[in-house]
């Protein structure tokens, strides 16, 4: 049967359209948010394409005017299943852009419910952590890490065990402390599937991999980005999960 799905998020950002287009509209602004390491190539006729974890999805541009809309999406599967991404600019007063962002596509089968459900949770954690982003590291590029933990048999001990690592209390809600080995951070983005947490020099994200294990997402601003490399967060979560 499958299943047709859109979800929208929009927000109010201190930041300029040029800003938020080089966030959305190149790959070391890609990079700072969403997942992976991504390669833009620029244009109407252009390509948004994503590796992460050697999953690597490639998506056509198909509307490209800078400062105002940018959408790409992959070419439908034979069973009918795509993903497409839209976004909406408008500049505001004060240097200043509203930002609307949508997710569409197609899930195909009678067994698409439990992928959806992940899906768009996963989608909630990229979104806001693009708005996060552009509140508080806008015009800065990111080194990203991708890094597995191992199979999770039980998600609730797992969940229990990431916020005894971190020093959380549940239930966790955003504006909670966060307690790190270097630093502190701030939670500002929590669901059933993902946990994002901002320090100062970082955007760390924990995700419930779709039938797999823990995965740390991060996007990192510090000159010193050697402290979070893919090995040392495989590390981390091997020891905490493991």
């Amino acid at each position: 049967m499958g299943h047709r799905f859109e979800s929208a998020h929009q927000a109010d950002l201190d930041a300029t359209p040029e800003q938020v287009w080089d966030a959305i509209a190149t790959g070391p602004g890609i990079d700072s948010w969403f997942m992976g390491k991504a390669d833009v190539e620029p244009g109407p006729d252009g390509s948004v394409r994503i590796d992460f974890g050697g999953y690597a999805p490639s998506y056509d541009v198909t509307a490209w005017k800078p400062g105002e809309r940018l959408a790409y999406g992959e070419t439908p599967e034979p069973d009918g299943r795509f993903v497409a991404y839209e976004f909406l600019l408008e500049g505001r007063d004060h240097g200043s852009t509203t930002l609307r962002v949508v997710a569409s596509g197609f899930l195909p089968g009678d067994d698409w419910a439990d992928e959806f459900e992940a899906m768009s949770r996963g989608h909630e954690m990229f979104f806001q952590t693009l708005f996060e982003y552009l509140a508080h590291f806008a015009g800065r590029t990111a080194t990203p890490v991708t890094a597995f933990g191992p199979p999770v048999a039980d998600w609730d001990v797992a969940w229990a065990r990431l916020h005894d690592e971190l020093g959380l209390t549940a239930p966790v809600r955003a504006g909670d402390t966060v307690r790190l080995p270097d630093e502190d951070g701030v939670v500002y983005y929590v669901n059933a599937d993902t946990l994002g947490v901002r320090t100062g020099d970082a955007l760390l994200r924990f995700i419930k991999g779709f039938r797999g294990p823990m995965i740390a997402s991060h996007h990192v601003f510090a000159d010193d980005a050697h402290r979070h490399t893919d090995a040392a967060w495989q590390s981390w979560l091997t020891r905490v999960f493991g």
